[in-house]
């Protein structure tokens, strides 16, 4: 390899280093205003890993609906038969009573971005 072509290989060595410094950073980023949004939005009524006005949302990501046996949910919550991933979890956050109607839960997250990263966030706290 001459000169020119090790300083090519150098800078290409950099710039991807440089693409990985910013992917890491920017999921960190998205992780950290999942969790403020969950934070200002849903701990009033929710907590990640004990049961408070609603079920504990640690491991939520991939469950079933209603299926927190500490927990007493809806009758129509218990039953919806639901499994909690981001298409479900979008459409419960924008509307809960349209996706189960009956259910207890009056909230909504009304702006689309805000819902994503509320659902990335709780898919983090799932190992998922």
């Amino acid at each position: 390899m001459n000169r020119k072509q090790g300083g090519v290989a150098s800078l290409m060595v950099l710039a991807v280093g440089a693409l990985v410094v910013v992917a890491l950073s920017s999921a960190r980023a998205s992780n950290d205003i999942g969790k403020d949004l969950f934070e200002r939005r849903c701990s009033g009524c929710h907590a990640t890993d004990r049961d408070k006005e609603g079920p504990r949302l640690r491991g939520v990501y991939g469950r079933r609906s209603g299926s927190v046996p500490s927990f007493n949910y809806s009758d129509a919550l218990r039953n919806a038969e639901i499994t909690w991933e981001a298409e479900t979890l979008d459409r419960w956050l924008t509307d809960p009573e349209k996706l189960v109607p009956g259910n207890d839960m009056a909230f909504q997250v009304v702006n689309p971005a805000e819902r994503k990263e509320i659902i990335r966030y709780l898919q983090q706290l799932s190992g998922n």
